[in-house]
């Protein structure tokens, strides 16, 4: 089989549209982007960096800085927060901590379990070797 040329559709296919690039009324037409920034956007960005500046300088007295007495103690849990790792870290730092629950879980399985065994030891002896109930 021939192998066919760029450009050629397949069958049950249409050709891409050819769209001239004409001037939509009422907007120039359009043409590369223009190089840096124009006068008035140098001056508006000028204005907008020197608000921000002072805005943060503005902020910056009212709030103050605790000393290392003043600051509560940091808990595992805040600490764990604070620093949560990114990329494949993340993942192992997920299961360790979903880890934590599960262990938690079992240990508390393991504590109901073994105290219903314990009753029902106690609930033996009771009833069949000490014979209470019995008439």
């Amino acid at each position: 089989m021939a192998k066919r040329a760029r450009g050629t559709t397949r069958p049950g296919q249409r050709r891409p549209i050819q769209r001239a690039g004409r001037a939509l009324p009422g907007r120039p037409p359009a043409g590369p982007p223009p190089e840096g920034l124009s006068d008035v956007e140098v001056a508006r960005a000028a204005d907008l960096e020197s608000a921000l500046v002072a805005s943060e300088h503005a902020e910056q007295p009212t709030t103050s800085r605790r000393t290392e007495r003043d600051r509560p103690r940091a808990t595992e849990d805040s600490l764990a927060l604070r620093r949560r790792p990114t990329g494949p870290s993340r993942l192992a730092a997920e299961a360790a901590e979903e880890y934590r629950y599960v262990a938690r879980d079992v240990r508390r399985i393991a504590l109901i379990g073994g105290s219903m065994f314990g009753i029902l030891a106690v609930l033996y002896v009771l009833l069949e070797v000490a014979g209470v109930g019995r008439h």
